[in-house]
């Protein structure tokens, strides 16, 4: 489907609040915006919940409600980021929070600590679809740890990179076992993401496809926001009427779900 220019169009502007998570000693500030079933957003390292902003907005004008987090560490939220863990862990508790089904897409760390908490059957209950963004499991060490080198991005990360680095394996046999369909976000040619690594991702679980987007480096949602969008709207619809239809639930139409107060989207009764 070719994509449309609105660039010259008003932006949709949809309602927007802030939301607090609190986790031991670490809090945890995220923005939901819109209404409809939830599509968790996890930003990638370095970066803050802002990035998703607008990709937020599109989202929302096609009936999907977001919640994005400063991952722990970043931006507004506090505690330490040092530990893919803890970022999973946390992860977790942010899926449980909402109503299933959640669409969970992931940049960079973002989609790491998604795989991670996938392990968990808790998450794993919860959603219906992963989005990795330019991310796979198990990346070669050296030239991860070279890539970020070059842009300045190693040093003052290098105990949570090489925590990751060690954990690729137990990550890819992860990835491996998530009985969910996942789809694959690639950017273009400045994507540090290799064909190798990809091809071993979808040997390893054929669930997963792959988009690219040529436009975009590693960081797609800063790069190209609304293709992203685009490509997790239609992706979204089809993961959340296969979910409801396999539970024997009410397809997902605009008009067929209510937000509560938190604008989350509520499934009618049968009975109305």
């Amino acid at each position: 489907m070719p994509m449309v220019d609105l660039s010259n169009e008003p932006r949709f502007q949809p309602a927007m609040t802030e939301v607090t998570l609190t986790r031991g000693s670490a809090t945890l500030r995220g923005t939901v915006t819109g209404t409809g079933p939830t599509v968790l957003l996890l930003h990638a390292g370095g970066e803050r919940r802002a990035v998703w902003t607008p990709v937020a907005a599109a989202l929302a004008s096609r009936g999907l409600r977001t919640v994005a987090f400063d991952l722990r560490g970043h931006g507004d939220s506090s505690g330490q980021a040092t530990k893919l863990r803890a970022i999973a862990e946390d992860v977790t508790a942010m899926i449980c929070h909402e109503p299933a089904p959640v669409i969970v897409v992931g940049a960079s760390l973002g989609g790491l600590a998604a795989i991670a908490s996938l392990a968990d059957p808790r998450a794993a209950r919860h959603v219906a679809g992963l989005v990795l963004v330019d991310v796979v499991p198990d990346p070669d060490p050296a030239r991860v740890r070279a890539w970020l080198d070059e842009r300045g991005l190693f040093s003052g990360n290098a105990e949570l990179v090489e925590d990751i680095l060690e954990r690729g394996p137990e990550l890819l046999a992860t990835a491996t076992k998530i009985e969910l369909p996942m789809l694959l976000v690639r950017g273009g040619p400045r994507s540090p993401l290799i064909d190798a690594e990809v091809e071993r991702l979808c040997v390893a679980n054929p669930a997963v496809t792959v988009s690219r987007v040529p436009a975009a480096g590693h960081l797609v949602a800063r790069d190209t926001p609304d293709e992203l969008a685009h490509i997790v709207a239609d992706r979204a619809s089809i993961w959340l009427a296969t979910t409801l239809a396999d539970r024997g639930e009410p397809a997902w139409h605009d008009h067929q779900w209510r937000p509560d107060r938190a604008g989350r989207a509520v499934r009618p009764t049968l009975e109305g």
